[in-house]
């Protein structure tokens, strides 16, 4: 681990200590609109078959761009509420990607296995596309529009099954 993980893991497990004191406060999450000076980063990895994939193979559909790893407790507690969205919405109108930052590909299948995950697991082998995307902080998941344009970044554990995290998804899904 080196210690850029090594902090990050560090802040994430401070975190997640201090959530449960700090939820009746404050949410665990912190969301901003996209800055519009940014431009939205190409995407292009391999998912944990090899295959090679690409974000801009999803326009005509909105899109949650979660940046995860296993060794994030946040991460893998929204998880299922993130894996709940598509069914809800419609696969045809709403896609979920999971890219998996820094961990070797028999590990992020490890977890798949084990939570029984079933959205697309994208890898992130040098934390260059984390790095692309202004990713500090895990979990962090962007909502790209219809069109493939970032339009808004949220930090933090959410429950995307909650009726505040579905109205941001629905917004991105009109028209």
């Amino acid at each position: 681990m080196n210690a850029w993980t090594r902090r990050h893991c560090i802040a994430a497990l401070g975190a997640s200590v201090l959530l449960p004191v700090a939820r009746a406060q404050a949410p665990a999450f912190e969301r901003s609109p996209w800055p519009r000076r940014d431009v939205t980063p190409n995407l292009e990895t391999v998912d944990l078959q090899g295959q090679r994939v690409r974000l801009a193979d999803f326009k005509g559909r909105a899109v949650l761009l979660n940046f995860w790893a296993s060794w994030c407790e946040p991460c893998r507690a929204e998880m299922p509420t993130l894996q709940g969205l598509p069914p809800l919405l419609g696969e045809d109108r709403l896609a979920v990607i999971a890219l998996n930052f820094k961990e070797p590909p028999q590990r992020a299948q490890r977890f798949v296995a084990q939570t029984s995950l079933t959205l697309p697991v994208w890898l992130d082998p040098l934390g260059e596309h984390a790095k692309a995307w202004g990713v500090r902080v895990f979990p962090t998941t962007v909502l790209i529009d219809r069109q493939g344009r970032a339009r808004e970044r949220v930090r933090g554990e959410v429950d995307w099954s909650s009726a505040e995290a579905l109205g941001w998804v629905e917004r991105l899904l009109a028209p």
